[in-house]
């Protein structure tokens, strides 16, 4: 259609011209002294076009021909460019694929090629070069070339123009942050990552970093601080944030030297990580270690004692034991008896749960506590009669000697301590 149309003007023209062409009597008369030419008006204009078209040919002849230097140079920007991103293309393949020596080299090969191209470092260049420098330098850190590495860290910051090179300088101080940690440098990767800005600061990654870097630095109260973060933001599962906030909040616990310190770090826990079997038992084993409240121990205790009756298969057998040589350690320490809530605690559980042998053992040994020896004698046989764990046993072994001792009756007293004896310590009887 559009060729048809095209037809149609031209002839449409051609019949314009003929008309005016073949009617057309004008004359043109130029005069050059002592000259005088006649030309008629359609030879004057034919000759006009063609003049006008001659010389507009010659006048983009004479263009381009000053154009081939700028040509030529443009030219050869293109060839250096595109050797440029074949070069960063390989680099970027190689690193993928575990070849960090060809990395490099095809690292530095753009380097060389964008330093030959004279770009300054406030445009686009220096941002290649810098991504450059950084690839060199994540290939020596992978071959162990510290000062290969560190020499190219250093040459990528200065080409990030301060406008629009922020992401790339955060993403270079938290690759070196990265290899700090690699180092196993802990101290120097926690400074890098406090020089971020405070929103990079805050990304998961930087985020996922420091809390590495904090538990490789002993830091444990840093470390479950971002883990809760962590699982907060949904870095890590529920199951997997409990599991490292328990391990954490053990270590920062274990970490407290007397009892001041072991009630800091108690009061610095969160509900949640107060209430774990093993957090409680740990708080409240440290406390007892260094001579601290006996009633505020048996505090920490309850809550995870209140579930465990609630909930019987909660708590392992090692955790059960350990939380009756907790309470155990308690009452043999105090100088004052049992409260009545605990007494009345005890004795309930003991009587829900005849079969449970850490139970039976305990209020045997609430019982001579309070010297009521009968009670006590009768609940240590019947905590023998069970499966148990070998140390339970062989201390339910020697309070039945102590109590015999006490009824002077020697004999019993001596086959309860060779009973005793008969358990080794390595011995698991459960």
């Amino acid at each position: 259609m559009r060729i048809a149309l095209w037809l149609l003007g031209l002839f449409a023209v051609a019949a314009v011209a003929a008309l005016f062409a073949g009617s057309n009597p004008g004359t043109v008369t130029l005069f050059w002294p002592p000259y005088r030419i006649d030309l008629s008006l359609n030879l004057f204009l034919l000759v006009l076009g063609v003049g006008f078209l001659v010389l507009h040919l010659a006048l983009r002849t004479f263009s381009l021909v000053l154009r081939i230097p700028q040509q030529a140079r443009q030219w050869r920007q293109q060839q250096r460019e595109r050797a440029i991103q074949t070069a960063l293309l390989e680099s970027l393949s190689h690193l993928f694929a575990g070849r960090f020596i060809r990395a490099r080299k095809a690292a530095e090969l753009v380097i060389a090629l964008d330093m030959a191209k004279g770009s300054g470092p406030s445009d686009g260049a220096g941002r290649l070069r810098s991504i450059a420098h950084l690839l060199a330098a994540e290939s020596a850190h992978s071959l162990q070339d510290r000062g290969v590495r560190d020499q190219h860290l250093q040459d990528a910051m200065p080409h990030i123009a301060s406008r629009d090179g922020q992401e790339l300088r955060d993403g270079v101080q938290l690759r070196a942050a990265r290899w700090a940690f690699d180092d196993r440098d802990a101290p120097k990767s926690l400074e890098l990552l406090d020089q971020l800005p405070q929103g990079a600061a805050r990304r998961t990654i930087a985020l996922r970093l420091r809390f590495k870097a904090a538990r490789l630095a002993g830091l444990s109260l840093q470390a479950l601080e971002l883990s809760r973060l962590l699982t907060k933001h949904r870095a890590f599962s529920e199951v997997a944030g409990k599991s490292i906030a328990r391990g954490l909040a053990i270590e920062y616990v274990s970490s407290a030297r007397d009892p001041l310190q072991v009630q800091r770090c108690w009061d610095r826990l969160e509900m949640t990580e107060q209430r774990m079997p093993d957090v409680a038992m740990q708080a409240a084993e440290r406390l007892l270690a260094h001579g601290g409240s006996v009633p505020l121990s048996r505090q920490w205790l309850l809550p995870v004692w209140q579930m465990s009756m609630d909930s019987p298969d909660m708590l392992t057998d090692a955790q059960r034991v350990r939380m009756v040589r907790l309470l155990e350690q308690g009452f043999s320490q105090s100088d004052v008896p049992p409260d009545a809530e605990w007494l009345a605690l005890i004795e309930n559980a003991q009587m829900a749960n005849p079969r449970d042998h850490a139970l039976q053992y305990l209020a045997g040994m609430v019982c001579m506590r309070l010297h009521l020896w009968g009670k006590a004698q009768q609940l240590l046989k019947q905590s023998l009669t069970l499966q148990q764990n070998a140390g339970l046993r062989r201390d339910a072994w020697r309070a039945l000697a102590q109590l015999a001792e006490q009824r002077q009756d020697s004999a019993t007293a001596t086959q309860a301590y060779r009973e005793a004896l008969r358990i080794s310590p390595e011995t698991d009887i459960s």
